[in-house]
């Protein structure tokens, strides 16, 4: 293997780990960790390590050609959001039990959702381009936090018991929301 180009972190940290960035390979580090230890590391991890670097080179170039969204497409979005997604929240409020104030539709780059302390809602107009299994995990997520303001056990535990199959919806989220994300102008 060539010489691999990482960033180093050193923390209060007990074990070495390994993390695939943005910008490449990152290696955390406990702060008494030698360079020798940390070489040994990431030779023992080597496999994993090309095989996720080359996963990330395939994604930037997949996000490299993601046609961006018009200003009237990302409008229309918008505008359908904010048709279906009052919707989905007055259909999964009753079943949590909570209420809820504004839902604002915005676009925005990095978040699908959020909800405030006051229970004003915030959702992302690009959730229109999901499944809508997606939209309704994002939604279920956000009136979740109108119990508990964290993501505790019992806030997923109460996600869970409304929308059994969220992690699978948020799993593509995670996996596919970049690419969604990247249509923003």
């Amino acid at each position: 293997m060539d010489a691999v180009h990482y960033r180093l972190i050193r923390s209060s940290r007990r074990t070495l780990g390994l993390e695939i960035g943005g910008d490449g390979l990152i290696v955390r580090a406990p702060r008494g960790a030698s360079e020798a230890q940390i070489g040994a590391f990431i030779r023992q991890h080597q496999r994993w390590i090309e095989t996720h670097l080359q996963k990330l080179e395939q994604q930037k170039q997949q996000l490299a050609d993601v046609p961006k969204l018009t200003m009237a497409e990302l409008q229309a979005l918008a505008d359908r959001a904010l048709a279906v997604i009052p919707e989905r929240v007055r259909y999964f409020a009753p079943k949590i039990g909570v209420t809820y104030n504004r839902i604002t539709i915005r676009n925005q780059r990095s978040k699908w959702g959020s909800c405030s302390g006051k229970g004003n809602l915030n959702f992302n107009c690009l959730l229109m381009l999901a499944p809508p299994e997606v939209l309704d995990s994002v939604v279920v997520h956000e009136l979740c936090h109108r119990k508990e303001m964290n993501h505790s056990e019992r806030f997923y535990a109460e996600v869970l018991r409304v929308f059994p199959d969220y992690r699978k919806w948020d799993r593509w989220l995670k996996e596919n929301g970049a690419l969604l994300m990247r249509r923003m102008v």
